[in-house]
């Protein structure tokens, strides 16, 4: 009899999120940048240079702040891989009661437990403390470029979603427009990420797309005011 076949998103976790924060930063902040420089009166001239500017600076510090965080995760995995590495070599009857009791916290009866435990090392002592101990595993593990990559082009394309408001003919409907289309274009977002992740729809599109407003809505009112005041 042929195992049942299994489709789990845990390994997408890493490009995901990356790309999910991608899009939402790129819809959120190039329209409020948009928006803000729109609210200050300025030409349409001026938009299209902040977006655009905006795009490009945002999709570069997206990817350099992924790569630099995902590393950070990356050096904490190798260095917790060298720690138990040094531990087996050491002392390695104390790992292996530390595998059992491990395995016997989650309900194997003991003598199972320093079964199983001893059957794992003598297979693979480093990949059972890696999976058991420490939750690490080749699905999960961290991954620098693809999670820079996948921020980077997400942010891209969020950000040239709010160009669409500028088709506008007038600059007060040009600020409605983008406004509009970048909350679309973040219930789009939320509904695409929650059917990637597997979860229900509702709660995570209305999120970013409260959450989407609220910036435009401040980044307009900073515009404004600078605008009033002759800044």
């Amino acid at each position: 009899m042929n195992p049942h076949a299994e489709t789990h998103r845990a390994e997408h976790a890493g490009w995901l999120r990356a790309a999910v924060l991608g899009a939402n930063d790129g819809l959120v902040s190039t329209a409020s940048l948009m928006v803000g420089v729109a609210a200050s009166g300025a030409a349409s001239a001026a938009i299209v240079t902040a977006g655009v500017a905006g795009v490009a600076a945002g999709s570069m510090a997206m990817a350099a702040g992924e790569y630099v965080s995902v590393s950070s995760q990356v050096d904490v995995e190798r260095a917790d891989r060298a720690k138990e590495e040094r531990e087996l070599a050491e002392n390695p009857e104390a790992e292996l009661a530390e595998l059992a009791g491990i395995y016997r916290d989650r309900g194997l009866p003991e003598a199972l437990a320093a079964q199983v435990a001893e059957a794992l090392h003598e297979a693979d002592p480093l990949g059972a403390h890696l999976r058991d101990e420490l939750g690490q595993s080749e699905s999960t593990a961290a991954r620098p470029v693809q999670a820079a990559l996948a921020s980077a082009a997400s942010f891209l394309a969020g950000g040239l979603v709010p160009f669409l408001g500028l088709l506008g003919p007038t600059a007060a409907v040009r600020v409605g427009l983008i406004v509009v289309v970048a909350l679309v274009g973040l219930a789009v977002a939320g509904v695409l990420g929650a059917r990637f992740a597997g979860i229900a729809v509702p709660r995570p599109a209305l999120r970013v797309v409260l959450g989407g407003g609220l910036a435009m809505l401040v980044t307009a009112a900073v515009g404004q005011l600078a605008h009033v005041s002759g800044l």
